[in-house]
């Protein structure tokens, strides 16, 4: 067993804050680091822990190392540093959404120099983060999942080991098709509602009692119908995650028919400058033109 865990978080985004601050909470945390600078000292002030200048420092204090970056070249570069600086017996715990093709590969890395790692997407969005409720999805050795379990016990509300390394990003991109298919419903519908001239204040909760109720109704059913799309998930992370998923899906040889749509959909928001926006911004396509 692993001895006295001494937590590193890399990324500070929308996600990666909140996480770091539920490792700060249950004292696991040791130093956090992202690419912008003074976010680096902000978050180590406001967790209690040395800020650190590199992720070179971070990684020689650190034994438990968890990323939540954007892309995959973000984690191989991530992991290779970590490699050239951390102790052997390192494990490095993957929150970002990656191919699983990525993950593999930044696991031989890792084993190569004696560590070990954990690719262990979520899911929850920011509010999931917040409250320390995310649903967290790992591939990986067993074993290896015990030593890290506390780090990830800190801020999973649900934490299932799927399999072998790969097979938490392929869960995610499951989940990544399912959080599309209902996004497109949910647009849908509401744009639908809007146009009849129904209540929303009655609309909602009639149909989140029902056989229609889901997440993304309920914590975004308000505010896109108020035209507010800065709460949550970026439509352009979403539209870079169906891109990883669309190619595990024709591999797989299976329907790609809302994986499609939504790459259709978020790429004619992201031209009209809406990237950032939550991905309920989608119902401005859903919508009846206005003339």
């Amino acid at each position: 067993m692993m001895g006295t865990i001494k937590a590193g978080f890399v990324g500070l985004g929308a996600m990666g804050w909140p996480m770091a601050g539920h490792l700060a909470r249950v004292g696991l945390l040791h130093a956090v680091w992202t690419r912008t600078p003074a976010k680096v000292v902000d978050g180590a002030r406001t967790f209690g822990v040395d800020a650190v200048d590199s992720l070179e420092a971070l990684a020689r204090g650190c034994n438990v190392i968890a990323l939540c970056v954007p892309a995959d070249a973000d984690v191989l570069a991530a992991v290779d540093t970590i490699v050239a600086h951390a102790a052997p017996g390192t494990i490095v715990v993957d929150h970002s959404t990656v191919s699983s093709v990525t993950a593999r590969e930044a696991a031989s890395r890792l084993r190569a120099a004696g560590g070990d790692f954990l690719d262990a997407p979520v899911s929850g969005g920011v509010e999931g983060a917040i409250n320390g409720r995310l649903s967290v999805m790992v591939g990986g050795g067993a074993a290896t999942l015990e030593r890290a379990r506390p780090v990830l016990e800190a801020y999973a509300a649900k934490l299932s080991h799927m399999g072998g390394v790969g097979a938490g990003q392929d869960t995610k991109a499951v989940n990544q098709v399912l959080v599309a298919g209902i996004a497109q419903a949910v647009c849908e519908g509401l744009a639908l509602g809007e146009a009849l001239g129904l209540d929303a204040d009655t609309l909602l909760p009639t149909l989140g009692a029902g056989a229609a109720g889901n997440w993304f109704l309920d914590k975004r059913g308000a505010t896109m119908l108020r035209d507010e799309f800065k709460v949550g998930f970026k439509l352009a992370l979403l539209h870079k995650d169906l891109k990883i998923v669309n190619g595990l899906a024709r591999s797989a040889g299976t329907d790609r028919s809302i994986i499609d749509k939504a790459l259709a959909d978020y790429a004619v928001l992201m031209a009209q400058g809406h990237g950032d926006d939550d991905i309920s911004s989608l119902i401005r396509l859903k919508r009846k033109p206005t003339a």
